[in-house]
């Protein structure tokens, strides 16, 4: 007769949960692989650089896996205490993830920003490291590939093996869920960290402000991204309203650094404050699952990002 074994059929794997953030010079399409993993808009995008400044964690949930990206801001050669706030953040945040998922786009070449980057990346020695070539929907076949040639020959300059090299694309869905199946191993065993369901662990005030200033990014001309804060002052719902119609009331404020920007923010007539309005309430009432009135209002607050007391109120 067969003895039976007391261990765990090999298919039954242990349960893993852990960090993984995605680095990689501005625009890399950081923040639209985080929102195309986790199925819904967890992280700002915008075709400007730096428009991520806080830590967005987008949740992934598996059977038999949570895997929880951080999204950091774009390392970068700061010229400004804002900038050099960022810096650390960056480099803090490597230190304490699981793994690393470096996202190069396939659409340009490696130029000194990413050098920058990995060797930074070739500093920390315990971390394994993913290189993700994005936006692989813009290129074909032969530049992908030399682009994949050349991502291997920047590892092995600096002393640095990739765990994976991973071409995807966000926009098209190609692939996005094979970064998931990569990086997964890489975490350690360990049960879920956070509730099934939970897409992110940002404040919902903050993640308001952030698609409040994604929506005023847009379509500004290319001195305004830097200088745009948004703080949202409170969200209270509307007293005596029946239990069927809910209505929550957000004042927002939309800080700007010199007066000569206000009126690129709010438009001839008040029109382009408008639509940032309408535009940021749709995201808003989709994330909060609630209809809302949104109240915006756009202050001076002068040369914020050079001021640590203003870095501070402005929540950075």
């Amino acid at each position: 007769m067969a003895v039976m074994s007391a261990r765990k059929p090999e298919t039954e794997t242990a349960h893993r949960a852990g960090f993984a953030c995605f680095v990689g010079r501005p625009n890399a399409g950081k923040s639209t692989l985080t929102n195309a993993l986790v199925g819904q808009k967890v992280a700002i995008t915008s075709n400007r650089p730096q428009t991520t400044r806080h830590t967005v964690r987008g949740i992934v949930h598996r059977p038999e896996a949570q895997l929880i990206l951080v999204d950091t801001p774009g390392l970068h050669k700061p010229r400004t205490l804002l900038g050099e706030r960022l810096n650390d953040v960056v480099r803090t945040t490597w230190a304490e993830v699981d793994v690393i998922g470096f996202c190069l786009p396939a659409n340009e070449k490696l130029g000194p920003g990413d050098r920058f980057i990995a060797k930074e990346l070739a500093e920390i020695k315990k971390t394994p490291k993913v290189a993700i070539v994005t936006k692989t929907d813009l290129v074909d076949s032969k530049t992908l590939a030399e682009q994949l040639i050349a991502i291997d020959q920047l590892g092995r300059e600096l002393g640095m093996e990739w765990q994976e090299i991973v071409p995807v694309s966000a926009v098209g869905d190609t692939q996005v869920q094979l970064v998931a199946d990569l990086l997964i191993p890489l975490l350690p065993e360990s049960p879920p960290l956070y509730p099934e369901g939970d897409l992110t662990d940002e404040p919902e005030q903050v993640m308001v402000a952030e698609l409040i200033r994604e929506a005023a990014l847009e379509g500004v001309r290319d001195e305004l991204p830097h200088s745009i804060a948004v703080v949202v002052e409170e969200m209270i719902p509307r007293e005596n309203r029946p239990a069927d119609k809910p209505l929550l009331d957000i004042h927002a404020n939309v800080y700007i650094e010199r007066p000569s920007q206000k009126g690129i923010i709010i438009g001839p007539k008040g029109q382009r404050l408008k639509e940032v309005g309408t535009k940021s309430r749709k995201h808003i009432e989709a994330l909060l699952g609630t209809p809302v009135f949104l109240d915006l209002h756009v202050k001076v607050a002068k040369d914020w990002q050079r001021d640590p007391k203003q870095l501070r109120k402005l929540g950075f």
